[in-house]
């Protein structure tokens, strides 16, 4: 496959959790987990290096936690706490290291998108 496939969303109640899984091909110097909610710009909740360095929005630290499984292909958010704001589409990505960091990465390998709602 060349793109991600997201899989893990759903409906869940405020303070409620879900994990996010995304099945990726290939090895990549970044992967993360965008959202986009209606009528706003798609945004970076989460990003992990080969290396394993990790780079959180503010929004959602200390209630999200992005890993990977090298040997499943796999990419995981799990996502504590949840507020209704954090309600969008989650994408899955992955690109390139620049510089050893993701900062100046540019993404193009989408998956289609697992939908998150909580609700109050």
């Amino acid at each position: 496959q060349v793109q991600p496939v997201e899989s893990g969303g759903g409906s869940v109640q405020a303070g409620g959790s879900l994990r996010l899984s995304c099945a990726y091909t290939g090895t990549w110097g970044c992967m993360g987990w965008f959202r986009q909610a209606p009528e706003k710009d798609r945004e970076a909740v989460a990003i992990i290096t080969f290396y394993n360095v990790t780079n959180y929005a503010d929004s959602v630290k200390g209630r999200f936690t992005i890993s990977k499984d090298n040997a499943k292909n796999t990419l995981y958010l799990q996502m504590n706490s949840l507020k209704t704001e954090d309600t969008a589409m989650y994408y899955c990505t992955t690109g390139p290291l620049y510089d050893n960091t993701c900062e100046r990465t540019e993404y193009n390998n989408w998956g289609q998108g697992t939908q998150v709602t909580v609700s109050s």
